[in-house]
């Protein structure tokens, strides 16, 4: 019990904190597979600040950055929900009991498909890949997505060959949905990239893509 106030007393304390250096946003907790900021899932508004993860309130942000430890009031929320404020939007990473509560912040939506391949090849008349049977994973996502600065050429050597972005995807996990690789990514601004490996960690998914080219 007194582990629970004590608990009570940290969140109230960030829930001061916010009150006076934050803003007031929206949260958000996801039903489903997709539009996990659908209007349906808003369930609290609360105001809200958020510092580097780094520890310093003085450190801006920099380039490649998306951990940040949000001072809010979290005796409602929990991990995976998302937080919407004119800072920007986020999403609860890890809320440790008598710990900063660590979320990550996005700036792209995605999508992630799953290709369908057809097995009754004499049937059908097709027995490979086909791109306009694609099964939905999830749908209009939030998530934190960003070039990790590696790339790969083509093994044909030819002189159009360009170099290939490999993206970092943070995300929420999602009860029941696994991603692998192979599966295909598309983000808001139409661009697309295949999986190329996947980890559920604690504090989410966390995934590398290949960006396709053409």
């Amino acid at each position: 019990m007194n582990g629970r106030k004590a608990q009570d007393r940290f969140y109230l304390g960030l829930g001061a904190c916010g009150r006076h250096t934050g803003e007031t946003g929206d949260a958000f907790r996801p039903y489903g597979s997709s539009d996990p900021l659908d209007r349906k899932n808003r369930f609290l508004r609360l105001p809200a600040a958020f510092v580097s993860a780094r520890g310093k309130s003085s450190h801006t942000n920099v380039y490649g950055e998306v951990l940040w430890h949000g001072l809010f009031d979290a005796s409602y929320t929990r991990p995976g929900d998302y937080l919407v404020t004119p800072a920007g939007t986020y999403f609860i990473a890890s809320q440790a009991s008598l710990l900063p509560v660590l979320c990550v912040r996005t700036n792209r939506t995605i999508s992630v498909t799953r290709a369908s391949i057809q097995v009754n090849p004499a049937l059908n008349g097709y027995g490979g890949y086909n791109p306009n049977a694609r099964l939905t994973l999830m749908e209009r996502w939030p998530a934190s997505l960003l070039g990790e600065g590696l790339s790969g050429t083509s093994r044909a050597g030819l002189p159009t060959d360009q170099a290939v972005q490999v993206w970092e995807v943070l995300l929420p996990s999602v009860a029941e949905i696994f991603l692998a690789p192979g599966d295909i990514v598309t983000d808001d601004l139409g661009r697309t990239a295949v999986i190329a490996g996947s980890e559920l960690t604690d504090l989410g998914w966390r995934i590398s893509a290949k960006m396709a080219t053409t």
